[in-house]
């Protein structure tokens, strides 16, 4: 964890739920589970215990917050599948946009160069 004071005009939470209290946004993001046994994370289902984002936690941001999460997802680690699939998640569309800026970015950086 970053230190207390290293990210200036940043809010620091020792918890999730401390975290997720009347947000917009929740944003998840993937763990790697194949560092699992090289570091201090938990197995699976206890990273899920404390780390997971489930109906009863999201339930602390606002009732209208987005659910967002790059891809590929883990679920049932990060992430439920009731909620990933549920009427508050913009993962399906915030991946799809996310090609398409890929594309746009790579064109933008390639100066339409035929290839």
């Amino acid at each position: 964890m970053p230190g207390a004071h290293e990210f200036h005009g940043c809010l620091r939470f020792e918890t999730l739920e401390q975290g997720l209290a009347g947000v917009d946004v929740v944003m998840m993001l993937r763990v790697q589970k194949e560092r699992f046994a090289q570091t201090e994370i938990p197995d699976g289902d206890q990273y899920f215990a404390r780390y997971g984002l489930t109906a009863a936690r999201l339930a602390l941001a606002q009732p209208q917050a987005i659910v967002m999460h790059p891809q590929p997802m883990n679920r049932g680690i990060e992430i439920a599948s009731d909620i990933a699939d549920g009427p508050q998640s913009v993962i399906r569309a915030q991946v799809s946009n996310g090609v398409a800026v890929r594309m746009a970015v790579l064109e933008a950086v390639a100066g339409g160069m035929a290839v």
